[in-house]
């Protein structure tokens, strides 16, 4: 018999069965035609059940028939109780499903490659260093000379590859009215060859595109802005659009597998790095892009490092002689700064840097989740192998073997773990992107890959399996144990007082205890980063960040202003180069009384007449800005100003120097001083020296420089200020047709953006901690119910003899809360051990805390009273005389 009809057999023993009786009536009907009779036909056949038996053996295959069987049997013993199986699925499912989602998130940002031709040889080049205050950094950014310098030292090993980071520019594709925003990336020539890329339509970039700066105004799209901008429209090949003072053509579209190299962000139009304004592509010091490295086949990471190290510090050589005055602090640690060739597989974006440590700390949360889940199973599985031990008994005494009764106990686990990634995959499917849109900034969403592919299924399926054994395992080991003549005659067997499920009490109660832990320090965190002091008021505040074409004087950004303020709804209007907190900075060295420039700078911040106001930023000294005043000539300075440079003394009407190009340096006079207000956007850092000058600048002459770019700053008096975006959009533009609104935000969504991450750690780890305190309540009042119900006849015995309720809640519970006190231990040396690796995530608070560790304990000690109630309740009033009757 064929091996496919073996199979056919075991998976359908009912047609089988009956092809066998009717081959045996067969048989005896033959017989009985050659004249013999019926009963003595049947004595010829022998024993007709073993001869049955050995027919079925031989037409299918027995190991996989015992599978259906014990399948079969599995799924019929849990629609036996279907309370506790359902509370089983569901509380595993949520645990499977947290992970699930986690896997999906941490594989489409950390794990999955670019869709590019041989990803694994894809390196990118990054710095480290320490910053003044002691902390290591990274960063990967790079100038182009720096880029080019170390493209030729490589190019017999590798081709590099500079790719700028992706922004949201201002363009169009007809008038100034109609001013949009896309993501656009300045990319080497040689891009897409190298990654072995091919055009959806028209052509893509080669080396050609990029050899003369400004000489090639050519742009492909990418597949994901071709389909939603124009509808996959095959004309737009050839049309332009106009960015900045440049007219770019569209010469193709990349394929639509292809969205960037910056995981997080699709951009939308690619363009060749020759375009970048000539004087960024020539400076050594501006740093604006990444340098990737594709190996050569037979080429390796380490002599390409090597190479990269020599002309690493060659440049950095070259640079620090064009210093002026750089002291020998600073000179240090300049030449600290090292080089990495690091893997980029999966490409290279701020996002996977803020979010790595952040999600890998997730991910140990969600597997604790998921191991108190199992521990949970794990007790209820023995539990049900306890109860069915002469069941077992019986079944070894008829011939069953010890991987049998195995079996028959993991395929019942097999049916829960199924159940419950079905249901799992369900909430991954809804939750991931849920996570993803948390911190996602409102300006400007993030955008990943979280396609339900081979890479997930497969992902789910390990789980499925790791699951089924992890709580599985243990109960199918104990009920293959049982010995027969003791479980026959009632007897305990080994095991039965319930030690294995104590240390798995004790086991889930640690687990849990750690991620209340973890939760607590993360919501900690987030609570003292979130009422950090920022210095100004940011309600009612909007910010309208505005771009010209081409720069327009002061007076006309001063007439746009004033016109807002004639809006309904509007208090106040001010003007800043970037809104507060935003992410942008300038930042220039301070001499004062004629002294050598310290290695402390100052950050300035150009802002117009009435900024102080529109904030709400009291001035402690001095004056506000006038709208007669220019910059260089005046400065309002914080605290931290005239602390640094000032020794503390009142600094209005004093003087500094801030450097200029050249070395040369700028003479300013303080006439104002405010509170420290915050206008960095890094919370955990203190507030830096900042000092405000004129929005309106003049030059060496006294000529007014134009602006292309700043923010007005409305403050409105209506309860939700986005209300009044729209009017205000349209006035900035019917004011003065040159401006243009680019972006509008809320100051109190900024000062929130800079957060984002601690309130998704914060927020989730909460939601594990719950689910974990909910599990663990589920397992303790499991164990001591089992407990109860299995000691009912010693409880009785020992009220009929006159025993105390107090004494016998006290017997029932010693052993829980004995492993409730352990269990707690080791969750507190985990923690203390585990908040080393969050560290770095953490603001403010200690894991010594007494606070910190108390209120795990406190959580665990309350859904414990809760577990514990209703078993102690029913111990005490076990009924003797019904107990003893029944036994």
């Amino acid at each position: 018999m064929s091996l496919w009809s073996r199979i056919a057999n075991a998976l359908r023993p009912d047609r089988l069965s009956r092809d066998i009786d009717e081959e045996f009536q067969s048989h005896i009907e033959e017989a009985m035609a050659q004249g013999r009779e019926a009963a003595e036909a049947r004595r010829a056949f022998g024993n007709t059940l073993r001869q049955r038996e050995e027919s079925r053996d031989a037409r299918l295959i027995r190991w996989l028939d015992s599978l259906r069987a014990d399948t079969v049997f599995g799924w019929r013993q849990l629609m036996k109780k279907k309370v506790s199986t359902t509370a089983a699925v569901l509380s595993l499912a949520l645990a499977m499903g947290a992970c699930a989602s986690a896997f999906r998130i941490i594989d489409a940002l950390l794990l999955r490659p670019l869709p590019i031709s041989d990803p694994d040889r894809l390196y990118a080049i990054s710095f480290e260093n320490t910053g003044m205050d002691g902390i290591n950094g990274e960063y990967d950014s790079c100038s182009y000379p720096m880029f080019l310098r170390s493209r030729e030292a490589v190019k017999q090993q590798a081709d590099l590859i500079a790719v700028s980071y992706a922004d949201r520019t201002d363009l169009t594709y007809g008038s100034d009215r109609d001013m949009e925003r896309a993501h656009t990336q300045y990319v080497s020539g040689t891009m897409f060859p190298l990654f072995g890329l091919s055009p959806a339509a028209g052509r893509l970039f080669t080396q050609s595109d990029d050899i003369t700066p400004g000489a090639h105004p050519y742009a492909v799209l990418s597949y994901d802005y071709w389909w939603h901008r124009f509808g996959r429209d095959a004309a737009i090949v050839g049309k332009s659009f106009r960015l900045g003072e440049n007219l770019f053509q569209i010469v193709g579209v990349a394929p639509a597998s292809f969205s960037g190299t910056e995981t997080g962000t699709v951009t939308d139009i690619f363009l060749p790095i020759a375009m970048k304004n000539p004087r960024t592509i020539a400076s050594p010091d501006n740093f604006w892009l990444r340098s990737f490295v594709k190996l050569r086949p037979g080429a390796l990471p380490e002599a390409v490092y090597d190479r990269l190290r020599v002309t690493w510090r060659a440049v950095q050589a070259e640079r620090a002689a064009g210093f002026v005055n750089m002291s020998k602090a600073n000179r240090e640690h300049f030449f600290a700064e090292k080089i990495l060739l690091q893997p980029a597989a999966g490409g290279r974006s701020n996002l996977q840097r803020d979010y790595k440590h952040a999600l890998g700390t997730l991910a140990i949360l969600v597997a604790l989740v998921l191991l108190i889940a199992c521990t949970n199973l794990a007790n209820l599985m023995t539990a049900r192998a306890a109860a069915r031990a002469r069941e077992m008994a019986l079944r070894v005494s008829i011939g069953a073997g010890r991987w049998r009764l195995m079996q028959l106990v993991l395929m019942e686990s097999a049916w829960l773990a199924a159940l419950s990634s079905a249901l799992g995959a369900v909430f991954a499917w809804r939750s991931a992107p849920v996570i993803v849109s948390m911190i996602s900034p409102a300006d400007d969403p993030i955008r990943l890959t979280l396609a339900a592919d081979w890479r997930t299924l497969a992902f789910g399926l390990a789980l499925a399996i790791a699951v089924t054994f992890l709580f599985g395992l243990i109960p199918a080991l104990r009920a293959s144990a049982v010995r027969p003549a003791s479980a026959l005659k009632g007897g305990e067997e080994p095991h039965s007082r319930g030690r294995l499920m104590h240390i798995l009490i004790g086991a889930q109660v640690a687990f849990c205890f750690l991620v209340l832990f973890v939760a607590g320090l993360f919501e900690g965190t987030f609570e003292r980063l979130s009422n950090q002091p920022t210095g100004f008021s940011a309600e009612g505040v909007l910010d309208l960040e505005t771009t010209t074409s081409p720069a327009q004087p002061a007076a006309y950004w001063n007439e746009v202003a004033e016109r807002l303020r004639s809006i309904p709804g509007v208090e106040k209007v001010a003007i800043a180069a970037w809104p507060l907190m935003s992410g942008e900075a300038s930042v220039d060295k301070i001499s004062v009384d004629g002294a050598p420039a310290g290695d402390i700078m100052s950050d300035f911040l150009y802002v117009s007449a009435g900024f102080a106001g529109a904030l709400k930023i009291p001035i402690l000294e001095g004056r506000e800005f006038l709208s007669s005043d220019f910059n260089p000539s005046v400065a309002i300075v914080n605290h931290a100003f005239a602390k640094q440079f000032f020794g503390g003394a009142n600094p209005t009407g004093k003087w500094f120097e801030r450097s200029g190009p050249a070395g040369k340096r700028i003479r300013i006079q303080v006439v104002g001083l405010i509170p420290d207000a915050r206008s960095r956007d890094n919370f955990r850092r203190a507030i830096r020296p900042t000092a405000w000058v004129p929005f309106q600048s003049v030059d060496a002459q006294n000529v007014s420089q134009p602006k292309a770019r700043g923010a007005f700053v409305v403050r409105t008096a209506v309860g939700d200020p986005l209300s009044l975006a729209r009017v205000l959009r349209e006035a900035v533009s019917r004011t003065r047709p040159g401006f243009h609104v680019a972006n509008i935000r809320t100051q109190a969504e900024i000062n929130r953006s800079n957060t984002l991450r601690e309130r998704l750690l914060a927020i989730l780890a909460l939601f594990f901690a719950g689910v974990a305190l909910l599990l663990a309540g589920v397992g303790l009042y499991g164990v001591l119910d089992y407990s109860v119900l299995q000691r009912r006849r010693e409880i009785g015995i020992r009220i009929a003899i006159g025993a105390k309720s107090g004494d016998i809640a006290r017997d029932v519970t010693t052993k829980i809360l004995l492993s409730l006190g352990l269990g707690a231990l080791a969750g507190i040396g985990l923690g203390l051990a585990g908040a080393r690796y969050v560290q770095s995530l953490l603001y403010e608070v200690k894991a010594s805390d007494p606070h910190m560790l108390a209120a795990p304990a406190l959580g665990i000690a309350a859904v414990a009273l809760l577990a514990l109630l209703r078993p102690v309740i029913r111990a005490v009033k076990t009924d003797p005389a019904s107990m003893l009757r029944f036994d």
